[in-house]
């Protein structure tokens, strides 16, 4: 059974109350936008806290529940929706796409208050998203060096002390490389660089710590057996243990869900330990639930899963990996040259890659990714210092942030930053406005045109300048030029190191312009009425 229904709204109510929510949530999130962003401050529920200071637009959006005027709602729910989505998918541009939005929706009203058609405007506004796009890659290129990756953070995160790092790091592991980002210790920014793969899991006994002095233990030439099955009695183990002697293995490292004391026993009397040396540790939590699917194929053994019916009872030697070298420890456990088959491991980090490109959320990519770089064997572990916990907060937020888009920067290529590349994208556009000669089309490209200039105006309004005086300055420089809020100067992008993510910008593009032209066909609200809503302590 449907809703009760408590009111319809028609035009033009209809498209005034989304034009109000729309611009009052752009207006909330669009000073974030740019290298000097400012602040949104955001009420706590308990109003004898502090605010929540935030520079992150899809966060500012995402605490956004409702609006009081319900028509209004309706617009900021629209909006909302698209700043969480880039903020998913991508993790930045969500102060672009709203500016953008925002932009194209206004104008794109004014016009057709005077007549417009809405359908074509929105079939030729959705054409230019293609036009621009095609220019955006052609104004792609490669990132190069730590400067530029580093010039690429800072214009993300806005962090002095955490760009130079996350620009080294990124020099160093890769695309593809694994980063952890903890919890330091006092204010400062500490990094550590990991050979190998490694995963949670720590060691079931501390008398399996063989070396007292680094607290962990380390096995050359190891035999690797991984598992889900929780290990209780020692008879489980003789299978494994005779397969493995059998096979002439010195060192093995099992990985299983529970060992109990009994059991470890046997892996721990000194008759066992004269025939071989065993570390047991724990099978990665379930958050890396794929990890030993993974450690198999690095390994070239295969994972023993208890769900299948599988137990140790028919472990032969060639279900055992081996690895050049493993250690572990209290907390984790690594491998370094794992004994894969290289096909296979080449087809298993192609299967990841493609299933990373299918994801949908931004959680769902990173998973992926944490997958890969522990497959790639090299890692990094970011240790982040703050003086509050809610700075510790924001400054974990701002380094993931920063990490997506150094990441999305390496894959896909960067642009010139500060609004440039956008502002390039005018030129073609102006071609195709003065070839046409549909109304409605002509209306959609100076439409686009305006809002390509909006985040060069925001950037420099955020950052205390004129708007229209840096923006004429800008148009007056060639291609590719843009205004440097840090020089105080209009400067080539490019060559000054101030880039913005490709895969970014042109998100942003198709989500806030795609956006805008569907809210643009919206001819009627609908309000269901609202439900009495029980609260449980």
């Amino acid at each position: 059974m449907s809703k009760p229904v408590q009111r319809v709204v028609f035009e033009p109510a209809a498209s005034q109350g989304l034009q109000r929510g729309i611009n009052q949530m752009v207006d909330a999130v669009k000073p974030t936008l740019g290298p000097h962003p400012r602040h949104t401050a955001l009420e706590k529920f308990a109003r004898d806290r502090s605010p929540e200071l935030l520079d992150d637009a899809g966060t500012i959006a995402r605490r956004v529940i409702q609006l009081a005027d319900r028509d209004a709602d309706m617009g900021a729910m629209l909006v909302r929706h698209a700043l969480w989505r880039m903020r998913e998918r991508i993790g930045d541009g969500a102060a672009t796409t709203a500016v953008l939005l925002a932009s194209v929706y206004n104008q794109g009203l004014t016009y057709l208050a005077g007549g417009g058609n809405a359908m074509q405007l929105r079939k030729h506004l959705e054409a230019g998203i293609g036009v621009i796009l095609a220019e955006l890659d052609a104004q792609r290129s490669e990132v190069t060096g730590q400067a530029q990756l580093t010039r690429l953070a800072q214009a993300v995160c806005t962090d002095v002390e955490l760009a130079p790092v996350l620009g080294e790091i990124f020099h160093i592991i890769g695309e593809s490389g694994g980063l952890e980002i903890r919890t330091g210790q006092g204010r400062q920014i500490n990094h550590e660089y990991v050979e190998g793969s490694y995963w949670e899991g720590g060691v079931f006994s501390s008398d399996m710590i063989f070396d007292r002095q680094r607290l962990r233990t380390d096995l050359e030439m190891p035999a690797i057996l991984a598992t889900d099955c929780a290990i209780e009695q020692p008879r489980e183990l003789v299978p494994l243990l005779d397969a493995a002697i059998g096979a002439g293995v010195s060192s093995l490292l099992l990985i299983a869900q529970s060992v109990t004391a009994e059991a470890l026993s046997l892996l721990l009397s000194a008759p066992n330990r004269r025939r071989i040396s065993v570390i047991a540790v724990q099978t990665p939590p379930i958050t890396d639930k794929n990890a030993l699917e993974d450690i198999a194929v690095l390994t070239g053994g295969r994972a023993v899963r208890r769900e299948t019916g599988q137990s140790l009872a028919a472990v032969t030697p060639a279900d055992l990996g081996r690895a050049r070298h493993v250690w572990a420890d209290k907390t984790y456990f690594s491998l370094t040259g794992g004994a894969g088959a290289p096909r296979a491991v080449r087809r298993h980090l192609d299967d990841l890659y493609a299933a990373q490109a299918r994801a949908k959320t931004l959680d769902e990519r990173q998973e992926f990714q944490r997958r890969l770089g522990k497959l790639f064997g090299g890692a990094a572990n970011l240790y982040l210092g703050a003086a509050t916990e809610s700075e510790m907060e924001t400054r974990k937020a701002l380094a993931e942030r920063a990490t997506e888009a150094l990441r999305g920067a390496m894959r896909d290529g960067v642009v010139p930053g500060g609004g440039a590349a956008l502002l390039a994208c005018r030129t073609s556009l102006q071609q195709r406005l003065t070839r046409s000669g549909d109304v409605d089309e002509r209306a959609a490209y100076r439409i686009l045109m305006r809002a390509l200039e909006e985040p060069t105006r925001v950037i420099a309004a955020n950052a205390g300048c004129d708007p229209d005086a840096v923006l004429a300055r800008v148009l007056a420089a060639p291609p590719g030029y843009a205004f440097d809020v840090a020089a105080g100067d209009v400067v080539e992008m490019a060559a000054s190191g101030l880039l913005d993510a490709a895969a970014t910008l042109k998100a942003a593009v198709h989500v806030g312009v795609g956006g805008a032209a569907i809210a643009l066909t919206t001819g009627a609200l609908v309000h269901h009425k609202t439900l009495q809503q029980e609260y449980s302590p």
